[in-house]
């Protein structure tokens, strides 16, 4: 899949593209299934498929830090679209001429001009241009000028339930982790390279492969059971914490995972986490003997939950 991040030096190389467009945050069954529909189309009228996405997205841009925790970041969404087979994966930067730009102007500079979509789908609450102005009915108006169709989708359900990135959030900020599931198609995970921390596990015997998450707020947080998928194709098993380490004077969120029967060093390589029970919400304690022996309980518990002898 290749990544467009600058769309005016774009050269599209075919007569169009096939394409999507949205926030697609956790890449859910809702958007795997429109992603799925726009590669079978790609593939009847012999286009490209392309995803049209945004970093930030328009609510960090607006509300800074009030907006809603990412499910999944950039790099995570890339990898994930990718495996459905998308041809082409354009990364719209939003910023404050995007954020002030016409919906009109949205459709011709940047879908039109820049991108040369001919078939597009959105879904039936998709929003663009200044002001949220733009949505299907006006591509639909403008469809017929610049020779293009345009196609909405109707809301993918689950159990009577919407799928939705807002309420998958909500699932896993409960620990709700078997419904999230069920939404995404999958159990939620995070990646990313494990960096040199402080070392505070070491002293206690649980030393951690500590990884940035790399997104203003978490989804998840507290300790959990978790899977660890090693760089090297391995699979461990693990108890992970998600939180700001209050107990050590932590400031910023971190991903710290103790993985078992681990006898070697990983910095440096990137891990896959994905998070199977929540175990207990994070917590201060008075002390670091304290944060000691709840740190074995938590590690009991993953065991048991694993089935893995102590």
């Amino acid at each position: 899949m290749q990544l467009i991040r600058h769309i005016h030096s774009y050269k599209n190389s075919s007569s169009g593209c096939i394409a999507t467009i949205g926030n697609f945050d956790g890449v859910h069954l809702g958007h795997q299934k429109v992603i799925s529909k726009i590669v079978q189309k790609s593939k009847e009228l012999s286009l490209p498929s392309m995803v049209i996405t945004f970093e930030p997205t328009a609510k960090e841009f607006f509300l800074k830090e009030h907006a809603p925790a990412r499910l999944t970041n950039f790099r995570e969404k890339f990898c994930q679209i990718q495996e459905l087979g998308i041809d082409l994966f354009a990364c719209l930067q939003f910023n404050e001429a995007l954020a002030s730009m016409s919906a009109e102007k949205f459709i011709q500079n940047i879908l039109i001009d820049a991108l040369r979509i001919k078939y597009l789908t959105v879904g039936d609450n998709f929003r663009f241009g200044k002001g949220r102005k733009g949505d299907f009915a006006l591509l639909q108006e403008f469809s017929e000028k610049f020779n293009y169709v345009v196609n909405d989708t109707q809301s993918y359900n689950h159990n009577d339930l919407r799928v939705s990135s807002t309420l998958i959030r909500e699932y896993l900020a409960n620990g709700a982790l078997t419904r999230a599931k069920a939404m995404l198609g999958r159990d939620y995970s995070m990646s990313g390279h494990v960096i040199h921390g402080d070392k505070n596990g070491r002293t206690i015997g649980f030393p951690t492969a500590n990884i940035p998450i790399k997104r203003k707020k978490s989804a998840v947080n507290g300790v959990f059971a978790v899977d660890v998928l090693m760089e090297n194709g391995e699979e461990l098993k693990g108890v992970a914490n998600i939180g700001h380490r209050p107990t050590v004077g932590g400031t910023r969120t971190q991903l710290e995972v103790h993985v078992f029967q681990l006898s070697h060093e990983i910095y440096g390589n990137h891990l896959k986490v994905t998070f199977r029970k929540k175990l207990r919400d994070e917590k201060k304690f008075d002390s670091f003997e304290e944060l000691k022996e709840q740190i074995k309980l938590d590690t009991q518990s993953a065991q048991n939950f694993f089935g893995i002898a102590a």
